[in-house]
């Protein structure tokens, strides 16, 4: 038996390497992986002994030839094929195990193209694919993690089909993702991002019960490890709503630095909101905005949840509370409900994963897009359009409504009075209508609208909305500007003492 190893990730290669040698492998191998082998003392063949021809081209070319690849590839079942394999001189080869040069830290570390080019992989993919073709007869391996798992079936003779096609159907992952890592890096330096194809890959973090309804499947995918870094499961079980859920409130209470921002969403919105000087003031605030959706809601908290938190949360019923961080008295509250779920991230405060595409299921395909994110001076440089200045605390709650507008579904308005919102109108059809629902909700709370913030993330196109947050109490609006009525708007401002501010970009959210 012989086995090729050749590894850019030489992590556990040793061990492996030895145990392989006392399982009666033969250990071919290439490079740097040969040396250290060599070094540690272990019996191994390199390649050019086997291909009968040089390392040559810089190390461009070393595996790339019928030596090798006939070893791989020869059929064991089929009598033809190993008349062939003697006659040419070509032994089996039964395990592979090779990762693949490192591209992505490479292309994370310089932007030298030259460099660039030296670290996309040739021979290696191309061991992996053989290998995987003929899983029948031979054992490929991507990946560190699986060393012990394949030295186990070795020994206890459970080298199964079954087991070789689980690592042939991962080989080919691992060659798909690299493959379509190097595409996309050449279509953003060159194409700027749009190319004729485009390749979103994700990496299973778990099943999920089941999809978004109970007949359907799900499951977690992560981009760059976010959620195996930065989402620790302390109680209950994610399931995929959850998971939109949370995504949406971390998203909202996240995009306030370290300020004490606590989110409340329902159904992928927001229903509550505030920063005040404690996590739980922000908290209390964010309650009184709609306690009835908040009922079963998911609750971001950017920071870290304590014992007194935890016990005004276990007040009412919440499926969900994601959090920077618990202490072990916050956690322990949280045990006497049964449903509740709790998640964190192991920080000080919620870290989002910034991610620079965005990408939405459209039937038969999607839509692809640049990710759209609000500018931490947009609010600062818009422009003055009233007669009236708003003053330093219009200021920031304008920050704070014109952010969860940008995160909350069109259309949209947001109300903030404090630092808190105080009433959301969201998913609308008409903009005034999402205006008046969100006044309406407001008097069913029976909150305060009087001097609150309006912020929309595109343009009214009438003065209606306007005239409905006048009556409502409404002192400062902000929105894009953009409409051909703009001028009916700016006087509606000026006539009911208003400030108005145009921020000059639009953030819908479909």
């Amino acid at each position: 038996m012989r086995a090729l190893i050749s590894v850019s990730d030489k992590s556990g290669v040793e061990n492996f390497a030895k145990e392989l040698v006392k399982l009666g492998y033969e250990i071919i191998s290439t490079g740097g992986t040969y040396s250290k082998l060599k070094d540690a003392g272990i019996a191994v063949i390199e390649a050019n002994e086997v291909t009968k021809f040089p390392e040559c081209f810089e190390g461009r070319v070393k595996t790339l030839n019928p030596y090798i690849h006939g070893g791989i590839l020869h059929r064991r079942d089929k009598q033809s094929h190993l008349d062939q394999a003697r006659e040419l001189g070509v032994e089996g080869i039964d395990l592979v195990c090779v990762n693949l040069y490192p591209f992505k830290a490479t292309i994370e570390k310089t932007d030298d193209f030259e460099e660039i080019i030296e670290n996309i992989d040739i021979g290696g993919p191309a061991m992996v694919r053989s290998a995987a073709k003929n899983f029948d007869s031979v054992i490929i391996v991507t990946d560190v993690v699986d060393y012990d798992l394949v030295l186990q079936n070795l020994k206890n003779d459970t080298n199964t089909l079954e087991f070789r096609r689980d690592m042939m159907i991962k080989a080919y992952e691992h060659t798909a993702a690299y493959d379509s890592m190097i595409a996309n890096y050449m279509n953003k330096r060159f194409n700027g991002g749009f190319g004729a194809k485009q390749f979103i890959v994700g990496s299973k973090v778990f099943d999920t019960r089941y999809g978004e309804n109970p007949h359907q499947k799900g499951a977690l995918y992560e981009f760059d490890a976010q959620f195996s870094n930065k989402f620790k499961t302390i109680k209950g079980e994610a399931s995929f709503n959850n998971m939109g859920d949370i995504s949406g409130a971390a998203r909202i209470a996240a995009a306030f630095g370290k300020d004490n921002a606590v989110c409340i969403v329902k159904h992928g919105n927001p229903c509550g909101f505030a920063i005040k000087d404690t996590l739980l003031d922000s908290y209390v605030e964010a309650l009184k905005c709609d306690p009835v959706s908040a009922f079963g809601g998911v609750v971001a908290v950017n920071g870290t949840v304590d014992k007194e938190l935890a016990e005004k949360m276990n007040e009412i019923f919440l499926e969900v509370v994601f959090a920077a961080n618990f202490t072990a008295e916050a956690v322990a509250v949280f045990e006497s409900k049964k449903r509740i779920k709790l998640f964190e991230q192991g920080t000080q405060y919620l870290e989002l994963a910034n991610d620079i595409i965005d990408f939405k299921r459209v039937d038969g395909g999607f839509v692809y897009q640049d990710a759209d994110k609000v500018a931490e001076d947009e609010v600062r440089n818009s422009e003055l359009k009233s007669t009236r200045i708003a003053t330093e605390q219009e200021v920031k709650d304008m920050e704070i409504a014109y952010k969860i507008a940008s995160l909350t579904k069109s259309n949209c308005v947001v109300y903030v009075k404090d630092s808190a919102m105080v009433a959301v109108g969201m998913g609308m059809t008409s903009r005034v209508d999402a205006s008046k629902a969100a006044l309406r909700k407001a008097e069913d709370m029976a909150l305060d609208i009087t001097g609150a913030v309006l912020a929309s993330e595109a343009f009214f196109p009438f003065r209606d909305s306007i005239d409905a947050a006048a009556e409502a109490g409404v002192k400062c609006v902000i929105e894009p500007g953009g409409s051909i009525r703009d001028d009916e708007i700016i006087e509606a401002a000026n006539e009911y003492g208003m400030a108005l501010y145009f921020s000059g970009i639009r953030h819908f959210l479909h």
